[in-house]
């Protein structure tokens, strides 16, 4: 089985919220049954039914930061009535600036949303100045991605880091690492994030695994998507494979190299999935949003553009893109164009779930749904979690640039999708 300017560092007063939808002012709720219009084979996957609410733990918007890369892991058997404990991660993204994220907080529920903690500001987790040419600069944290660890029973934290200069400015090229930390349940910290070791002979001085949805295997040993740029060339993508002991993160090979060389800057934050039997990874790009296959998940053919089962293009672009698995259907999380949407930025929200004809790898249009509204604000920077067999989460926060979003309604809210499934996902 395949187990899939700076603020104050001011500590939130930890409390137990109200129900989601009481604390958050709105509880947003779409029930109904998707369109069984398109149905595969056992092969293909055959449609599959499920609800769709939408909660909001909490929000952040004061003019200069909003949260923003929300994502979640479970805990087995910690919550209440030996149900899993839900952590999720975020950042504060401050808005003088492009990509700053000077904090990294951490919340959690016990009961399955019913209630969630506060965000608190993890220690751990937080930025650090490191020498780099001479230079003392600030690395932090980012595009992180918690996930249950099955062989070591551990939450283990996969992201990259990002440096900037003494004035916290992204600049290129820069060095940049894959990022990991290790929860604690028995105090409800993380451990202090670590840099992954990659081949001191491979062109990897920029590469790390931001934004990337992995794959757990059985043997405990993970598939890990990451993308990387060789000084003055586009950026790549590739799978590793890595080892875990439930502490140290180790590299042991990566598949094929997958490239896009034209005028864009290449590929980005690649995502990978296992769905009968084959590993499906989807690519970013400038332009286009990529899909390609494997047998092993090491080594995919060439990459094709995403596009509906009528061949007309899925329109999602400049952002990353998402898997949702069941055992009976392949779902792809993602945003596009022609949605009456061209006032959001990249054309970012709404945010989009549809089956996936795994055969053909095309969205089957029939089946699209809105997992999260539009309110001007941008959601491609997400995360999924699988839950329990009856439900998957989407988080998503709303990116609170560029300034005057809010004139649409978007106040900073994140978001729980939660996605009950007709059937159990096993």
């Amino acid at each position: 089985m395949f187990l899939l300017r700076q603020f104050p560092r001011r500590q939130f007063r930890r409390r137990q919220f109200l129900r989601s939808s009481l604390a958050s002012g709105v509880s947003l709720t779409a029930f109904g049954r998707m369109a069984t219009a398109w149905a595969g084979d056992a092969t293909a996957g055959s449609t599959v039914g499920y609800e769709i609410s939408r909660h909001v733990p909490t929000r952040l918007f004061d003019g200069e930061r909003c949260w923003c890369h929300p994502r979640a892991g479970i805990v087995t058997a910690a919550g209440a009535d030996g149900g899993p404990r839900v952590v999720m991660t975020m950042n504060t993204m401050h808005l003088s600036g492009s990509d700053v994220f000077k904090g990294m907080y951490s919340l959690e529920t016990n009961d399955l949303g019913e209630h969630w903690t506060e965000p608190q500001l993890s220690d751990a987790l937080a930025p650090r100045y490191e020498e780099i040419d001479g230079v003392r600069r600030p690395v932090a944290v980012s595009d992180f991605w918690p996930k249950w660890h099955a062989a070591s029973g551990q939450l283990l934290g996969t992201g990259h880091t990002v440096v900037y200069t003494p004035d916290w400015r992204v600049t290129h090229p820069r060095p940049r690492h894959t990022s990991y930390a290790v929860y604690n349940p028995s105090d409800s910290h993380w451990n202090q994030w670590r840099k992954l070791e990659m081949p001191a002979d491979e062109p990897f001085t920029d590469a790390g695994a931001g934004c990337a949805q992995r794959v757990d295997l059985e043997d405990g040993s993970i598939l890990l998507p990451f993308y990387f740029r060789p000084p003055e060339q586009n950026s790549r993508v590739a799978v590793m494979r890595c080892t875990f002991d439930g502490q140290t993160l180790r590299y042991q090979e990566h598949g094929n190299v997958l490239t896009h060389e034209n005028e864009t800057r290449g590929l980005h934050e690649p995502s990978l999935a296992h769905f009968g039997g084959e590993f499906l990874l989807t690519i970013r790009n400038d332009k286009l949003g990529f899909v390609t296959r494997s047998r092993d998940g090491l080594e995919f053919e060439p990459i094709q553009e995403w596009r509906f089962d009528d061949d007309e293009p899925l329109g999602s672009y400049n952002t990353q893109q998402h898997w949702v698995t069941h055992t009976d259907g392949l779902f792809l999380v993602y945003t596009r164009r022609g949605a009456n949407n061209d006032h959001v930025f990249r054309h970012r929200a709404p945010l989009f779930m549809a089956q996936v004809d795994p055969a053909r790898l095309r969205v089957v249009r029939s089946t699209e749904r809105v997992l999260v509204p539009e309110r001007g604000a941008r959601l491609g920077n997400f995360g999924v979690t699988r839950v329990s067999p009856q439900e998957t989460w989407v988080t998503v926060s709303e990116w609170m640039q560029p300034q005057g979003v809010e004139k649409y309604g978007s106040d900073g809210s994140v978001y729980v999708a939660r996605i009950r499934w007709d059937r159990p996902n096993v």
